[in-house]
């Protein structure tokens, strides 16, 4: 770094300084060379002129030292250092959001099971109008167990996940994304459902006989149909019409993706394992010709490109105020932004005990109880 002529010159660690005027003698002359040495008078003015000198070189050097500091300041690069945020406030809780999401799920699915009682009555006679052509059906026969697998493989799944949701540190907002997903995919549903309605995928099927006019009727068929699940296993699902798409190909995806995306890497077995029962859930549905192959096909691309999209959104936070980002452009965005407006880090896979974590919360509410009585 150079110092600018202001400051004094350093070389070889002494001070140069320029010489003071030369003293004048009788004739008015300047002595001209600085090396020439000067007479004293006496012991006395050499003694004040070397403390002069001393005094001199102490505020020349004080100087030197205040511009050597000033043009540092001025030149030097100073490194921002970056104080980590406090990770409670990058990952709230926000309860009160996960609830509105919980409600958004509860009302389509109530919603799905009124549009199936709607759609059942419009479903055509298998007498008058057959199944459709299918390539898997005309190369697999029907198996009249397989659907029981893959509701005996759907109620494992969601089991797994939500023992798995409950351990989990962060589980509200990992919940308010789940409710978002089912509740916007069964409204898909509702949506495809009744727009088509396809007649029944097989000789098979027994559809309860259509009520027409009778409006307490359909309430408790809403009712039986909301109280078993919506499960064949239950007797509740006795309508028919709910095919385009499949509402079990939706549970048994979503289960899956959600296990495998909060939970541990090297836990690849577990998600081997819930792979196995997700992928052979799916194929027992075609298997048991309780759906068209569409069905299946679009249920699974529905639920994936949500899925990915919704988390690539949540995960590269750079992209929520890019202006090229297209996937802001989604229906749902506006809600997007809602439940992950003060996330503002990627959820790590973090378990911990939820009785430890009501005793903590306990033992915090104690303290501050205590703190405010003390007052």
């Amino acid at each position: 770094m150079a110092v600018s002529d202001a400051c004094l010159n350093v070389e070889d660690g002494a001070i140069t300084t320029s010489p003071s005027d030369p003293p004048r003698i009788a004739n008015g002359n300047s002595v001209r060379h600085s090396s020439l040495p000067l007479p004293l008078s006496d012991s006395h003015d050499g003694k004040g002129n070397h403390e002069r000198s001393k005094l001199g070189d102490f505020f020349k050097q004080k100087k030197l030292i205040h511009c050597l500091s000033t043009r540092l300041r001025q030149h030097c690069d100073y490194d921002q250092i970056a104080v980590p945020e406090d990770p409670e406030n990058c990952l709230p809780n926000e309860w009160w959001k996960t609830g509105v999401a919980f409600l958004y799920a509860l009302f389509n699915l109530i919603f799905t099971t009124v549009v199936i009682t709607i759609v059942h009555e419009r479903v055509p006679d298998k007498s008058v109008n057959p199944p459709l052509p299918d390539k898997f059906f005309d190369y697999v026969d029907r198996v009249p167990w397989a659907f029981t697998v893959t509701e005996v493989n759907g109620l494992i799944l969601v089991g797994l996940w939500l023992v798995q949701w409950i351990f989990l540190k962060h589980k509200a907002i990992v919940g308010r994304r789940c409710f978002f997903m089912i509740g916007t995919l069964y409204m898909y549903r509702c949506v495809t459902m009744y727009i088509t309605t396809l007649p029944v995928p097989g000789q098979h099927m027994v559809c309860a006989p259509k009520l027409y006019s009778d409006s307490t009727g359909k309430i408790w068929r809403i009712l039986r149909l909301l109280s078993g699940g919506g499960l064949s296993l239950t007797g509740s699902h006795m309508m028919c019409g709910d095919f385009l798409y499949s509402g079990h190909t939706v549970m048994l995806t979503l289960s899956y993706l959600f296990i495998k995306e909060y939970s541990p890497r090297w836990m690849w077995w577990y998600h081997w394992f819930c792979w196995v029962l997700s992928a052979s859930g799916i194929l027992f549905i075609l298997i048991g010709h309780e759906h068209y192959s569409v069905d299946v096909v679009i249920a699974y691309f529905v639920t994936t490109r949500i899925f990915w999209w919704y988390h690539t959104m949540a995960n590269t936070h750079s992209l929520r105020q890019a202006s090229n980002n297209y996937l802001s452009r989604t229906w749902w965005n506006w809600i997007f932004n809602f439940l992950e407006k003060n996330v503002s880090a990627t959820v790590p896979v973090m378990f911990e005990w939820p009785v430890a974590l009501r005793s903590r919360r306990r033992q915090r509410y104690t303290s501050e109880t205590f703190r405010t009585k003390a007052k």
